[in-house]
């Protein structure tokens, strides 16, 4: 070596160390384990700890980078046998009822049911009179009309009250016998009704005086009937009224002049 090579190679250029930069050597990619952070959380956290930047290369590699899930099947739980057999039993229940309604829907479309008519033919007025200027005493008498319109059907009245009233006062009231009609039959009744000491409120009592005097009696009868219907197997009850005012001339030989009936449901 030469003396030139010697002072070169001590030269304040070979003398002095030069500094390279440190890159980190990989690290590998870290495994996502079942209730541990996501890869993208566990790369954060070693750059972190590096205390170096990101880069926009490696950015974009843990965005496009997938996630890994993992999902745990649940296990089925058997049915208890008793369930299902309720189940069924509402099932057959609900059917057996939408099947009956509809049956009958039918019936009472195909029937067409109708109800009975109350109504009087004729009536007569015997006696009125006043104990006092309170208290009234009459007999009287009508023929009550029983009607079954009804072409397929049968009805029963098991239940019969009739009440005659003058000016809203009750004065009599009699109970009838239950009978049945057959279809498109028409049944006649007389009803005897008496009214012994019957009390009447001061302007009543003067109102049928003055009625008697101008021989024009007017009384109103109201009747209410349960009715019972059959359809074969079927059968249903309901109450029905009936309405009749009727006119009379004046007693001993009180007669009907006009009268109107309404019957309803």
């Amino acid at each position: 070596m030469t003396s030139s090579e010697s002072l070169s190679f001590f030269s304040p250029e070979y003398s002095t160390p030069k500094m390279f930069p440190l890159t980190p050597s990989p690290t590998p990619a870290p495994t996502h384990k079942r209730g541990g952070p996501s890869p993208m959380s566990q790369i954060i956290m070693a750059k972190q700890a590096l205390n170096q930047p990101l880069t926009p290369e490696m950015s974009h590699e843990i965005k496009n980078k997938p996630i890994v899930q993992y999902v745990v099947p649940r296990q089925r739980r058997r049915t208890n046998p008793a369930v299902w057999c309720a189940a069924i039993l509402c099932m057959m229940f609900c059917l057996l009822l939408i099947l009956f309604g509809i049956g009958t829907l039918v019936i009472f479309l195909s029937i067409k049911p109708r109800n009975p008519v109350f109504d009087t033919s004729n009536a007569s007025l015997s006696v009125i009179y006043l104990d006092s200027p309170k208290y009234m005493n009459g007999d009287f008498t009508f023929i009550a009309n029983f009607t079954n319109p009804n072409k397929k059907l049968d009805v029963r009245f098991e239940h019969l009250v009739i009440e005659l009233f003058f000016s809203d006062s009750l004065i009599a009231t009699q109970v009838l016998q239950p009978f049945s009609q057959r279809q498109r039959e028409t049944r006649l009744i007389q009803v005897h009704m008496i009214s012994s000491l019957v009390y009447l409120p001061p302007i009543s009592a003067f109102k049928l005086q003055k009625q008697v005097l101008s021989n024009r009696v007017v009384y109103n009868i109201r009747g209410t009937f349960k009715v019972r219907v059959n359809i074969g197997l079927i059968h249903y009850s309901y109450w029905l009224h009936g309405r009749c005012q009727l006119e009379m001339t004046s007693p001993p030989t009180g007669a009907l002049i006009t009268h109107s009936c309404r019957t309803k449901r």
